[in-house]
């Protein structure tokens, strides 16, 4: 696939601008977004349920090793492809990814009942495998929905064996897929699960810009003061072994603007996002960190893993349809990623950070002051995205947009599944919690379609200062064309004429 990049942005630009910001108030009856579990379940699936525990280890997860946007989204679609095999032998059409229809059970086994049974062991030996830190966690949400963690079986007469069989087929698939888990790839040092053997090294190092058409890791400050600086995250995760997609390069785009090749473009591009730096609006602002994925954090993978709950809570989807929405939405995400990530590798292209600080260095600009709030005269090498000292920017380079490509996918693959663009949410929040000592007046942000919704996450990482807009625009058209071709692929598992890959 060859896009124009140029041309992408500049359209999607003009296209998306009006869509971002809440223009008119939304109804007042209008149902809100939730990035949390709700209280009330008595309504929902089961499969509503296990997808709230498999958040929650998410978040764990990130609270252990920080955010790792790539590893969640593979850990998540594991979940997902687990749950979604074993309730597919439950079904009268649908085929495994893994073990296809061998695991079919008669007519009269596939009630209910059976299918809760077998999507909750499939479940918890999935994120015992890619979460098995939460062990404790993990078997005591089991005991409360009155299963017996410590039950194995590979019966697959028995519902709970169906389960463990369907998640351990998936589990082997995925062992040695590329990403590393066990940090026993050739080429790795030091065995450090998901880390790099394939000898990435920066360009720039955090104190010298040697090339400013190449990616700059960053310091950050933590809260007790000390100073870290994160290398590309899973800067080997192009050699992942995709879902859907053929190869991780087959969406992959044209390059980026290059100092070298067409400096005027690409300082058009950082203008635009000192300019949205230097007058960000309370919304705007709002927005930035809607998109930031919080407060229980677990990347955009889980967030719009989130959303596809906001779809089971307004269609009132029956278990069924909710482990076919959380299948599709999952490994979208996980081949988007997979894709992105190819992309950064291959261009390894800078972000504003690098780049403001480039073309301003010694000149005076007007910038967002920090986390008292407001905007003030500065250095252009002191500029400083909309983000707090501890997470200045994310840490890998910035063509394309992770946020852009994954909600663009997502989003697709939503509207595919409902048969409808309509969305009809909102979002409240204080518009800078997360970023300034004064969490600001509460904001109401309008989410009436998913493709809206989509722009929006891509547009709020060039407000935030995290990416150029051709990172996001670009990011989104990929994301969009991917979901798009990928679609018949996941109805096929559905109507039961799917082939098992290799």
């Amino acid at each position: 696939m060859n896009y124009n990049p140029l041309a992408a942005s500049i359209a999607l630009l003009i296209a998306i601008q009006p869509s971002v910001f809440a223009q008119d108030k939304p109804e007042a009856d209008k149902p809100l977004h939730k990035f949390l579990s709700v209280d009330d379940k008595s309504k929902l699936s089961l499969a509503y349920t296990l997808l709230d525990i498999c958040e929650e280890a998410a978040a764990k997860d990130v609270d252990r090793y920080n955010a790792r946007p790539t590893v969640l989204a593979r850990q998540m679609a594991i979940w997902a492809t687990a749950v979604y095999d074993a309730w597919a032998a439950y079904d009268e059409k649908a085929v495994g990814t893994r073990l296809g229809a061998t695991l079919r059970r008669p007519k009269k086994e596939q009630t209910l009942a059976n299918k809760q049974k077998a999507i909750a062991y499939a479940s918890h030996h999935a994120l015992m495998f890619v979460y098995p830190e939460s062990k404790e966690y993990l078997e005591g949400e089991m005991k409360k929905l009155g299963f017996d963690p410590s039950i194995i079986s590979k019966d697959p007469k028995k519902p709970e064996g169906v389960g463990q069989l369907a998640a351990a087929a998936v589990i082997e698939y995925r062992r040695h897929d590329g990403s590393n888990q066990f940090g026993d790839e050739a080429g790795t040092v030091g065995a450090k699960p998901y880390s790099d053997y394939t000898f990435y090294a920066p360009v720039n190092t955090p104190d010298k810009i040697n090339d400013p058409d190449h990616w700059q890791p960053i310091t950050f400050t933590k809260p007790d003061g000390t100073k870290v600086t994160p290398g590309f995250l899973t800067p080997h995760w192009y050699r992942v072994k995709p879902f859907a997609l053929e190869n991780s390069a087959q969406f992959r785009p044209g390059p980026p603007p290059l100092l070298t090749k067409d400096a005027e473009t690409l300082k058009k591009e950082a203008d635009q996002v000192l300019e949205y730096n230097a007058k960000l609006t309370n919304e705007q602002k709002a927005v930035v960190e809607f998109m930031r994925d919080g407060p229980r954090s677990t990347g955009q993978s889980g967030h719009w893993l989130r959303f596809a709950q906001d779809v089971s809570r307004r269609d009132k989807q029956s278990l069924d349809k909710d482990v076919q929405l959380y299948f599709g939405v999952a490994n979208a995400a996980f081949d988007a990623f997979i894709s992105c990530w190819e992309t950064k590798r291959v261009y390894d292209s800078s972000r504003p950070w690098t780049l403001i600080h480039h073309f301003y260095k010694g000149q005076k600009i007007t910038g967002w002051a920090g986390p008292e709030g407001g905007t003030k005269e500065m250095n252009g090498e002191e500029w400083h995205p909309y983000s707090p000292e501890v997470f200045i920017t994310p840490p890998f380079p910035g063509y394309t947009s992770g946020h852009a490509t994954v909600s663009g996918a997502c989003a697709k693959i939503i509207e595919l599944f409902t048969g409808s663009d309509k969305y009809g949410f909102a979002e409240r929040r204080k518009h800078c919690e997360l970023t300034e000592k004064n969490g600001g007046e509460m904001m109401t942000l309008d989410l009436p379609t998913w493709s809206g919704t989509a722009e929006m996450a891509a547009q709020s990482r060039a407000m935030g200062g995290y990416h150029i807009p051709i990172d996001n625009n670009v990011g989104l058209k990929v994301g969009r064309e991917l979901a798009t071709w990928s679609w018949p692929k996941y109805q096929e598992y559905f109507a039961g004429t799917a082939k098992v890959r290799n």
